[in-house]
């Protein structure tokens, strides 16, 4: 298992980076909230890791915060929910807001985040609840707030692509957003209202 990864980003978008290293490149799959806190290209960057492994593939999924990835952990552990599901629930809310509406039983935030449905979420919050106040009680969860950066709407389709939304349905779901708010929005911003 790979604990985390330390170098310079050699690449990032919304929905992965690549970390260089000691010169070798490791290609990690990364929520909006990882994105937003990840520094520039060139710089140095920690990021902590789970690697799923399957039968025809290897990832690596990538968390800028210790708490994000037990977030993500958690959910995985939830029957129904892959960790494709699981990084896209990251990219609509923060740690924060998925953790108070599993604690609240709040079932409709839930079921707002694109490809999640009632019944999926009504067993994240029966799986979950009972362990997120348990834990809110131990320690209080920080709110990670994000960081805006200039992006196009090219690069908000490669990622929803990447997190598995289909190529139609994303341009879609991306020019109603555009026409209804404006073209000023940030690639992130597009991003968590079309998986919303």
């Amino acid at each position: 298992m790979i604990a985390y990864l330390e170098g310079k980003v050699a690449y990032k978008d919304p929905a992965y980076a690549i970390i260089d290293v000691q010169g070798v490149g490791y290609e990690v799959r990364i929520s909006l909230q990882t994105y937003s806190a990840m520094p520039e290209v060139g710089e140095k960057s920690k990021i902590f890791t789970y690697l799923n492994i399957r039968d025809d593939a290897h990832i690596l999924f990538g968390f800028g915060e210790p708490d994000e990835k037990t977030l993500f952990l958690d959910l995985v552990g939830v029957s129904g929910v892959g960790p494709a599901t699981a990084l896209v629930m990251l990219s609509s809310l923060s740690s924060s807001e998925i953790r108070h509406a599993i604690m609240n039983e709040d079932v409709r935030v839930v079921q707002s985040i694109k490809g999640i449905g009632s019944k999926t979420a009504q067993r994240v919050i029966l799986e979950l609840k009972d362990k997120m106040r348990k834990d809110s009680i131990s320690s209080p969860v920080p709110f990670l707030a994000g960081v805006s950066g200039g992006s196009t709407r090219s690069e908000a389709l490669a990622a929803l692509v990447t997190l598995g939304i289909p190529k139609a349905s994303a341009e879609k779901s991306l020019d109603t957003i555009i026409k209804r708010e404006g073209d000023q929005l940030t690639v992130e911003e597009l991003i968590k209202l079309a998986l919303r």
